[in-house]
C-alpha cells in the first residue's frame, strides 16, 4: 500500500487481568483520584464515590486510562478511548484464558474450515 492508501489510524487492543491484594488501597486511591478533580461537579463526585466505594473493579476504571498510556508518546494523538472494569473468575491454567489466541474477529478461524 502507497502512503496515500494508508490509515492515520492505528486501533490497539489489550486486555489486562490484575489480581487485587488490598481493595483499601485501590479504593482509597480512586477516591483522592476523584478529590482531586476540579473538573468533576459536586453531584457527579457523589455519584463516583459511591460507586468506587462500594465496587473495586469501579475503582480500577477510574484510576486505568487510557489516555495515561499513550500520553508521552511522539506524534500520535488520541482519538478514542473506552473501557471497563468487571469482576471475573480466572483460572490461568485454563485454556479460556490463553492471551495468545487471536479473536479480533469475533469467531474461531476453524468455524470458516480455515486452520
Amino acid at each position: 500500500m502507497s502512503d496515500e492508501e494508508t490509515s492515520r489510524f492505528v486501533r490497539i487492543r489489550a486486555e489486562l487481568i490484575l489480581e487485587v491484594h488490598d481493595e483499601g488501597r485501590v479504593t482509597g486511591a480512586a477516591l483522592r483520584r476523584l478529590a482531586g478533580d476540579p473538573e468533576l461537579p459536586p453531584e457527579e463526585r457523589s455519584l463516583a464515590e459511591g460507586a468506587v466505594t462500594e465496587d473495586t473493579a469501579e475503582a480500577l476504571a477510574y484510576l486505568v486510562d487510557p489516555f495515561d498510556l499513550v500520553s508521552e508518546v511522539p506524534g500520535i494523538e488520541l482519538q478514542q478511548a473506552s473501557w471497563s472494569s468487571e469482576r471475573i473468575d480466572y483460572d490461568p491454567d485454563s485454556p479460556e484464558w490463553d492471551l495468545d489466541e487471536d479473536d479480533g474477529d469475533g469467531h474461531d478461524q476453524e468455524e470458516d474450515g480455515i486452520g
